[in-house]
């Protein structure tokens, strides 16, 4: 599996940088060999038909952040660029509602990454303190969005057989 791995980081790597050159062959093994010492393997084998729903899983995603970065952006302009708009500044409690802590971090950073929100703290069981510029949304529709979250990095994430 690891050498699987290591041929095909570098096959990227020389994919990216479209340079067959002796001493970038010998740079893209050392860094594919790198990264996988660094990086820890799955506990849980990847299973090839899972493929194609992680793929769909990982675009949709894509977008999603996509669409919340752009949408946050806009509405971090609104009220840079309309100081007398009225903002409603708070902090919520978003349950996280996974089971792996990977996807409860992966989901913190998507919400960190949208203008005008950042999450503060994750609780014990998962619950993720966050600050929102304007919290003018019913709390359903924050808590809406972390199922769309989850339920996308669930299938997206390696998993344990079932």
């Amino acid at each position: 599996m690891q050498l699987w791995m290591i041929f095909g980081l570098w096959l990227v790597y020389l994919a990216l940088t479209s340079n067959l050159e002796f001493s970038n062959l010998v740079v893209g093994l050392l860094i594919a060999l790198g990264l996988t010492a660094l990086l820890r393997p799955s506990p849980y084998p990847l299973r090839l038909q899972r493929i194609p729903g992680m793929a769909w899983a990982l675009l949709r995603y894509g977008i999603m952040v996509g669409k919340d970065v752009f949408l946050g952006g806009l509405q971090v302009a609104r009220f840079t660029l309309d100081p007398k708009l009225p903002i409603h500044p708070a902090v919520i409690a978003i349950p996280s509602g996974a089971e792996a802590e990977l996807a409860t971090a992966l989901s913190a950073h998507t919400i960190t990454l949208s203008p005008g929100a950042v999450v503060i703290e994750i609780g014990e069981q998962g619950m993720m303190y966050t600050h929102t510029l304007d919290v003018t949304m019913p709390d359903e529709a924050y808590f809406k969005m972390q199922r769309q979250r989850r339920d996308l990095l669930t299938r997206i994430l390696p998993s344990p057989p079932t």
